[in-house]
């Protein structure tokens, strides 16, 4: 039986767009300014890195972004890309990583994802930002983290100190983690079902106050269709606004590159989605 969290076994070109994703990433870094490997805590991977436009005016939108890779791989340096839209509206970009399982837990994912939030706002000023026009965008992994960035998980007991998030961008995400462990990666990321149970966004608490888009390739595999459709009708139950979209042509890997293009469909809407915070 096919698993269908392995895109891999559906994207006939998988290795060669992760290399275009990442060969975009270097191009981009070598026409901007960039400040690298920004500790947001005391870990090795807790950093960012900020893309700078290149005349910025005072008070400039504020956007993170977060990458992903199944919580146990991935790297800022192959997602400079996206940066692209943000920068053409005159935002400034903030490129995150953090620790992979299996050698972390997911709980302290989320937790240094949110830090990594809380610094960037503490720090905008200095880039010439505004801390109060911070967006989020994240891409499968990420876009369950940026879920947490405006929610909390049902085994919290007390509400996270969370940024003031104007709007979120989540990208083929994933919202119902019930299937993960059993999936390919039970080797890979070895997340436990507690841990499932415990970061499952379609079982956890949302602010509705953050404008939310959530879309996905129309050419991804069933579970990135339901659970985008599930978790839209959730948050609308909750008073949020949602936009529910499908990217016609793309699918887990290429949609990542739409996003990143400032002339593509879904890059104009992140970098209308900056421009408007």
């Amino acid at each position: 039986m096919q698993d269908l969290y392995r895109n891999r076994d559906f994207i006939p070109d998988f290795d060669a767009v992760i290399q275009e994703t990442a060969a975009r990433s270097r191009a981009i870094a070598d026409t901007v300014r960039i400040i690298r490997d920004l500790p947001y805590g005391s870990r090795s991977r807790e950093r960012m890195d900020i893309l700078l436009p290149r005349d910025p005016e005072p008070g400039a939108p504020l956007h993170l972004f977060i990458h992903g890779g199944y919580w146990r791989s991935g790297s800022k340096e192959d997602h400079h890309l996206v940066a692209a839209p943000v920068l053409a509206v005159g935002g400034v970009a903030a490129i995150v990583t953090y620790d992979l399982m299996p050698g972390i837990r997911l709980g302290t994912i989320v937790a240094q994802v949110r830090a990594a939030a809380r610094h960037l706002v503490a720090m905008a000023p200095g880039l010439g930002a505004d801390p109060a026009r911070l967006t989020v965008s994240g891409h499968s992994a990420g876009a369950h983290l940026a879920c947490y960035l405006a929610g909390h998980g049902p085994g919290e007991r007390t509400r996270p100190n969370l940024p003031a998030v104007r709007g979120l961008l989540l990208v083929s995400g994933i919202y119902d983690l019930s299937d993960i462990p059993g999936s390919f990666l039970k080797d890979e990321a070895r997340m436990t079902h507690e841990e499932a149970k415990a970061w499952s966004p379609l079982t956890s608490r949302h602010d509705p106050a953050p404008r939310r888009i959530m879309t996905r390739g129309a050419d991804e595999t069933s579970p990135f269709h339901s659970q985008a459709s599930a978790m839209a009708d959730l948050l609308k139950e909750g008073g949020a606004s949602v936009e529910l979209r499908c990217e016609p042509g793309l699918n887990h890997l290429t949609v990542v590159q739409a996003l990143a293009d400032p002339a593509a469909p879904l890059g104009r809407l992140l970098g209308e989605l900056v421009a408007s915070s």
